[in-house]
């Protein structure tokens, strides 16, 4: 790993600069931009605002996600009626199973840089509050 992105972690991603360092930022855009279909670089809400470049990115990840596991757990029912052999089915799980690993480590990376983003912001930038209990 390289060392410049050893304070920040092993999720940290290798291609983005550690946070406080000259041109961090730039990098972290490149690399969320990275993980969106190319089509979204053409949207200027995301290209100027890397928190809510961030957001998306997240986003995008959670569906792939949901659709990577959704994949996984119907291969046995599906792909046999399809004609798809035994040796296939068992290597298209694997695959998936493997996407699923990776996808996990880039969601944790997008969490990573979208808190250090937010921190960069500093307090102008709102944060959620919980909602307020109801009395009872």
């Amino acid at each position: 790993m390289h060392p410049i992105h050893s304070a920040v972690g092993p999720d940290w991603p290798c291609q983005v600069k550690s946070p406080g360092t000259h041109d961090w930022e730039r990098t972290a855009a490149r690399w969320l931009r990275d993980l969106l279909p190319a089509r979204y670089a053409a949207y200027s809400p995301l290209t100027r605002h890397h928190v809510l470049l961030a957001r998306h990115a997240r986003i995008q990840l959670e569906h792939e996600i949901r659709a990577v596991r959704a994949a996984l757990q119907t291969c046995r029912a599906e792909l046999p009626p399809l004609g798809v052999a035994e040796a296939v089915i068992e290597n298209t799980i694997r695959m998936y199973a493997a996407e699923l690993e990776q996808l996990g480590r880039l969601a944790r990376s997008v969490r990573l840089v979208t808190e250090a983003l937010l921190a960069e912001a500093g307090p102008s930038v709102p944060r959620r509050r919980a909602p307020a209990q109801r009395a009872s």
